[in-house]
């Protein structure tokens, strides 16, 4: 794996995942929920997850992601992954 790329790509996703989680930590219509193992979870959360997980997936096709938002991406068994915590 190229580190300077992934770096690029790392920086330009966390950018707009920023970008995209205070566009709805400012909307009026701001909730909090809970996730059945009661931890909380935003919109923006969800939101961010899905972005950089697109973006990873698209720019690392080979590399398995395991990310906080996606409870089924949390059992695999391989030896290179990317973790995405999104806030």
């Amino acid at each position: 794996m190229n580190f300077d790329h992934l770096t690029a790509v790392l920086r330009r996703l966390a950018l707009e995942a920023g970008d995209r989680i205070m566009e709805i930590y400012n909307s009026p219509d701001f909730e909090v929920r809970a996730k059945s193992d009661s931890s909380p979870v935003t919109a923006a959360d969800e939101a961010a997850d899905a972005l950089i997980s697109e973006g990873l997936a698209e720019a690392f096709p080979s590399v398995a992601l395991v990310t906080e938002e996606q409870a089924a991406s949390h059992g695999q068994e391989v030896s290179t992954f990317l973790i995405v915590d999104p806030l």
